[in-house]
């Protein structure tokens, strides 16, 4: 059986597909989740990553960041329906490649070998600045901030190394000098 797509994610071939990340500042209660997801597939639109957390405990409010992808039509219309949702307070759109906006995840990777190939992992993840959560004599637990591509590539380049498991946050996302949306 084939693979039905969403009306909403055809694109033409005047129309192309971008990647987005909406961050949505919302009320933090029960079921407002639930409600901005449920309006993503509801709709046939896509969600790449999300990650969600309080960041204002007094004003009870949470920060959504997802990432999706789709032509300009569909991202104006994500971007309306999400601000018309009465739990969210604010709705900020960024496009991946836009250079104002930090874009990272946050990985643990968990290596098991010999001292050797665990020093190795360590060296091949230098230049994400690896912070080393658990150490045994025969594993690591590391963890690493870096855009998704990068940790992509770490995770293929470790797996010969005895990397066994991989858990990933979201991509989450802010914008670059003293310009503040929350």
């Amino acid at each position: 059986m084939a693979k039905s797509k969403s009306a909403y994610s055809v694109s033409t071939k005047k129309e192309k597909s971008d990647t987005h990340i909406f961050v949505l500042w919302v009320d933090n209660e029960a079921g407002v989740l639930a409600r901005v997801v449920g309006l993503f597939s509801g709709r046939g639109y896509n969600i790449e990553s999300l990650a969600v957390a309080e960041i204002d405990a007094k004003k009870n409010i949470s920060r959504i960041t997802i990432v999706t992808t789709g032509t300009p039509q569909v991202i104006d219309q994500i971007k309306l329906q999400l601000g018309k949702l009465v739990p969210v307070h604010k709705v900020a759109n960024f496009k991946r490649e836009d250079k104002q906006v930090i874009f990272k995840e946050m990985a643990l990777l968990k290596i098991v070998g010999a001292k050797v190939k665990i020093d190795k992992c360590l060296k091949a993840c230098k230049n994400y600045n690896p912070v080393i959560i658990d150490k045994t004599k025969k594993s690591v637990v590391l963890q690493i901030t870096a855009l998704r591509r990068e940790i992509d590539k770490m995770n293929l380049k470790l797996k010969p190394l005895g990397l066994i498991s991989t858990s990933r946050t979201g991509a989450i996302a802010m914008t670059r000098g003293a310009e503040v949306f929350n």
